[in-house]
């Protein structure tokens, strides 16, 4: 088996991929990807062998990816709006021996010294050719070569983790762990991907929520994935209507955007049978402002990296608000605490998850792996969840992130629910900070509203009319705006660091 033979069963003339206002349909996918693994071949890159790619969301990305799996190499897709020395470093921790530079990575990848990268034997530019490298489709004009067959043991992706809680590792997912993730999926509910559905492809490639969840559920059903380089919510709205996109799955700040649109149709999104929202927690108000506005129905799901990566899904099924729904079939979840003993129903406690999905460790880090990964073969997702009688899941927080004020637990998600609820309090995030008296204290940092005023004493007493005395910030800071990764999850460690200067 190669998971990059997704796209073999498919009818030739179905559409594939829609990239820079061009199709690609399947059969001519097939030929583009098998004349690419020739090019690979005739450059030397051997099964096992590192290829990172360095591209947005367009055709690009997706043959070389493809291309990459099919020759037995190892994709290490990566971010193409990071600076170049974070781009350096992520290539030299996984040793890659060629890379693919899209367009936007064109001049962060110039930067980079051959010197630099000892290891690093081929740039391949797509759509160019650089500087001591080749073209990509130079590559591509000579013979097509043959699929490699891997075992489903054999590594397939090295993705970096998102790095919102510590420094980015490379998780290792393996030709079985990203194909039996499709299945879990599609195995979830009838309402899952079909042939005839139009995927809007706005996340990432390189986050696995983008590479999986959308590009890989995608050409797994046989159906069109529209790829979306830039986001801009107005223009995203145009593209769904043209193409009558049919599944939407995103972030909550992009469906925040959406539903922050004022003056558009109701049936804009008329189209859309399956919205999703996932990678961080969904606030309330923008589900039914979606539900108001335009009648979409979101439904909420749970996954990391580590996991290939969805955990639980609620498609298809009647889930409570809030809830990220049930584990998909062959997944194992457990809830405990601190013993790692099974909590009671109702009660919070680490999720632990068990399946085939589930990664092989992390690159070249043991010491890390074992931290996440016990000898029952329990990956200790560091996130605090709640199940109630019915078994549906529900998150809470990180357990990095819980706040400790004078022995009692303190959720910072608990908090920003609040603080979102006031009317001149556009973002919120909260954070601990050391304190003299009762080892932690909660700070929070605030956005106002355009055009709103709001002193600190003001948020303070907001709080603490609605949550015991100990939640509630000592200090509140105002900034111009809340650091957040890709996924739309805060990124806490930039604000304890600020905290600490």
């Amino acid at each position: 088996m190669n998971y990059a033979s997704i796209i073999d069963p498919h009818p030739a003339e179905a559409v594939a991929l829609i990239s820079r206002r061009e199709a690609t349909d399947y059969g001519t996918l097939r030929d583009q990807v098998a004349r690419l693994r020739g090019g690979l071949v005739r450059l030397g890159v051997e099964p096992g062998d590192r290829v990172a790619i360095v591209a947005s969301n367009n055709w690009y990305f997706v043959v070389s990816y493809l291309a990459a799996l099919g020759v037995g190499a190892v994709a290490v897709p990566l971010n193409p709006q990071a600076p170049a020395a974070a781009v350096a470093s992520e290539l030299r921790a996984v040793g890659a021996v060629a890379v693919v530079i899209g367009p936007a990575a064109r001049a962060c990848c110039a930067e980079i010294a051959p010197g630099d990268l000892p290891e690093l034997r081929h740039r391949i530019g797509a759509g160019f050719e650089p500087e001591g490298g080749v073209a990509l489709d130079d590559l591509m004009s000579g013979d097509p070569a043959p699929m490699v067959d891997r075992d489903d043991d054999d590594l397939a992706v090295l993705c970096f983790t998102s790095g919102t809680a510590g420094r980015p590792r490379a998780a290792k997912l393996t030709h079985g762990n990203l194909s039996v993730n499709l299945r879990q999926v599609a195995a979830s509910s009838d309402e899952g991907p079909r042939p005839d559905d139009v995927a809007f492809g706005l996340l990432p490639m390189f986050h696995i929520f983008g590479l999986n969840v959308v590009l890989g559920t995608s050409l797994a059903a046989g159906g069109a994935l529209l790829l979306v380089e830039r986001f801009d919510p107005v223009s995203a709205i145009e593209a769904i209507q043209q193409h009558g996109v049919t599944t939407i799955s995103g972030p909550p700040n992009m469906w925040a955007a959406f539903a922050g649109l004022a003056g558009l149709d109701p049936d804009s999104f008329s189209s859309v049978r399956l919205a999703s929202s996932g990678a961080a927690k969904l606030a309330p108000e923008v589900a039914d402002a979606m539900a108001e506005k335009f009648g979409v129905h979101l439904v909420e799901g749970y996954g990391l990296t580590e996991a290939s990566p969805v955990v639980t899904a609620a498609v298809g099924m009647d889930a409570p608000r809030g809830s990220v729904g049930v584990p998909v079939p062959g997944m194992e979840v457990r809830i405990v605490d601190l013993e790692g003993e099974d909590v009671l129903v109702g009660d919070a406690g680490e999720m632990l998850v068990r399946g085939p999905n589930v990664f092989a460790g992390y690159w070249e880090d043991d010491e890390a792996t074992a931290r996440v990964l016990d000898e029952d073969g329990w990956l200790h997702t560091g996130d605090l969840a709640v199940v109630d009688d019915d078994g549906f899941l529900f998150l809470v927080d990180r357990i990095k992130d819980l706040i400790i004020v004078s022995g009692f637990n303190v959720f910072p998600a608990e908090v920003e629910e609040v603080l979102l609820e006031h009317p001149a309090i556009a973002q919120a995030a909260v954070v601990g900070v050391p304190h003299p008296y009762t080892g932690e204290a909660v700070r929070a940092y605030v956005v106002a509203r355009a055009g709103m005023s709001i002193e600190e004493d003001d948020v303070v007493d907001f709080v603490a009319q609605r949550l015991a005395r100990y939640k509630c910030p000592n200090k509140v800071v105002f900034v111009p705006e809340i650091p957040v990764g890709l996924g739309g999850k805060v990124i806490r460690r930039a604000l304890r660091e600020a905290a600490a200067e």
